[in-house]
């Protein structure tokens, strides 16, 4: 199998549309792209992709990699006259950066065919502003998205409750650094398609079952992932998400470092035991780890996929991350790399396996 190249592959991931609620919209495009790396693809009821790569014993035990689908965006409230759309959010989206942003209305035609629409959300010139308003923080249903289109036009193939995204564009900036929207989750994904697609089989210690669940975002309380990892019912899990990156307006004991190599989770719902074999067994690898502490909730899948069924050994892994839920966040291909190499770890490692039975 030739290599596969984690950035092109972050890219082409993070410029699926997945809002959350929509994430069959681009299953199609999603299961080309990389469902010939598995040997089962399925779908599931709320959304849910789920990717098989097995191991080729009899009876394996099942291992479970979440990293959820979903992203934040936005729907249609109102289509109004002259091309004009209101929207509220789905997803902790950070309406500080809306404004000038551009967009895309996933629309549809009466058939059900896709009509992608672009826009840009407007920005009231300081001109034409109130005494005050310049340090005022609109309110996203006070917002207009700019289409361009008029009413008519617009309502053959917009209507209320449309998903909204971030168009997809992406920047390469210096020091191997990336830029773009969607990498909250899909970064994540794209380094466990390319962990997961580059072990050979036999090297695997049991059937690896890669979920890209929903529902993540919209604080739905992580449904996706814990009617997936039910679903599998493995004997241990990888959650694989995001985490908050450190910049000079943050403080350092809230955030994890870019470039720090990936952050391993310890919190009281995290499986302490597995912590340590992982990172001790990514030390001797030379894989390049950090800690991140939560005192409750890890804030990821992780909190609720451990308590599904009968208890699931969970670990929690994190990529740090800077501009979280806005068209530009920030990964670093160094630390990807390291993801997808600790990712490789934990579904090859007999201690692992040892530990478990």
């Amino acid at each position: 199998m030739s290599e596969i190249d984690l950035k092109q592959l972050i890219f082409d991931l993070a410029g699926l549309m997945s809002v959350s609620g929509s994430t069959a919209h681009d299953s199609k495009k999603l299961i080309d792209l990389i469902g010939g790396y598995f040997d089962e693809v399925h779908t599931g009821a709320v959304g849910n992709h789920l990717f098989i790569r097995r191991c080729g014993k009899e009876n394996a035990p099942k291992i479970l990699v979440d990293t959820h689908y979903d992203e934040i965006g936005m729907c249609v409230t109102q289509v109004k006259d002259d091309g004009f759309l209101t929207v509220t959010n789905i997803g902790g989206l950070d309406t500080r950066i809306l404004q000038a942003s551009e967009v895309t209305v996933y629309g549809r035609d009466a058939d059900g065919n896709e009509h992608n629409i672009y826009g840009v959300v407007g920005s009231t010139p300081p001109h034409l502003q109130k005494p005050g308003d310049a340090n005022k923080l609109k309110p996203i249903d006070e917002l207009l998205i700019d289409t361009g289109y008029t009413k008519a036009e617009l309502e053959k193939y917009v209507r209320v409750g449309t998903p909204v995204g971030f168009r997809p564009k992406y920047l390469e900036l210096k020091n191997g650094l990336i830029a773009g929207k969607g990498f909250d989750d899909k970064s994540c994904g794209a380094c466990a398609v390319a962990a997961i697609a580059s072990t050979p089989h036999e090297e695997l210690w049991g059937d690896v079952y890669l979920l890209f669940s929903s529902f993540e975002e919209d604080g739905a309380f992580m449904v996706g992932a814990s009617a997936g990892a039910f679903a599998v019912d493995p004997v241990c899990a990888l959650v694989a998400d995001v985490n908050l990156a450190h910049t000079p307006d943050t403080k350092k004991n809230e955030t994890v470092e870019v470039n720090g190599g990936v952050s391993v989770t310890w919190s009281p719902l995290t499986d302490k035991r597995l912590n340590r074999i992982l990172m001790d067994e990514a030390k001797e690898k030379g894989i390049k780890t950090q800690l991140s502490v939560c005192p409750g909730g890890t804030g990821t899948n992780a909190t609720v996929v451990g308590l599904v069924g009968r208890g699931i050994p969970t670990v929690d892994v994190g990529l740090p991350l800077k501009s979280m839920h806005t068209c530009t966040e920030v990964i670093s291909m160094e630390d990807a790399a390291a993801l997808r190499d600790i990712i490789a770890l934990f579904i090859t490692s007999r201690k692992i396996a040892e530990d478990l039975k």
